[in-house]
């Protein structure tokens, strides 16, 4: 293969590849002065951003879970204090209800104790009024019966002579 024949790109010249190297070194120079460190700084913040969003995202995933159990927490407390309202109320109810049933026992109690002493006042006064009655019934029969039996002097004297010798016979 002859060399001599190809064209020139492919088979430089030593002064060609001198400038080449040299316009080469030049751009490699102002990349590494301008290039380079612009595209770290740029690659070092866009890593530090990246880890940063990293740790937000871990620690708001923290928070949610923090968040999470204290929500839980709250809604067991609310449950626990519903449970206790609840049968406080209940408990409060079963004492109003028995305060009621025993103010409604003594209540009762009272108004039959009322009543029968109302009854044995009214059963005493008829018995003072029966007792009366039979007793003016009983002096008037006996006045009846005496002044028929009794009508002349003389029976009136036997009688009281009668009833004397009783009286001090029994004494």
């Amino acid at each position: 293969m002859d060399f001599t024949k190809l064209p020139s790109i492919l088979t430089p010249d030593l002064g060609l590849l001198f400038w080449m190297l040299l316009a080469f070194l030049v751009v490699f120079f102002v990349l590494a002065k301008y290039g380079f460190p612009a595209i770290t700084n740029m690659v070092e913040e866009r890593k530090k951003y990246i880890d940063e969003s990293l740790k937000k995202a871990h620690e708001a995933s923290e928070r949610m879970e923090n968040i999470k159990q204290e929500s839980e927490a709250i809604l067991q407390e609310a449950r626990e204090k519903q449970a206790q309202i609840l049968k406080e109320a209940a408990d409060t109810r079963e004492a109003i209800v028995q305060k009621a049933q025993e103010k409604a026992r003594s209540e009762g109690a009272r108004l039959i104790a009322e009543a029968k002493a109302e009854i044995e006042g009214e059963k005493q006064q008829a018995i003072s009024d029966i007792r009366a009655q039979v007793a003016s019934l009983s002096v008037e029969i006996a006045e009846k019966i005496l002044r028929e039996k009794l009508s002349t002097d003389a029976e009136q004297m036997n009688m009281i002579d009668r009833l004397l010798d009783d009286v001090t016979a029994a004494k």
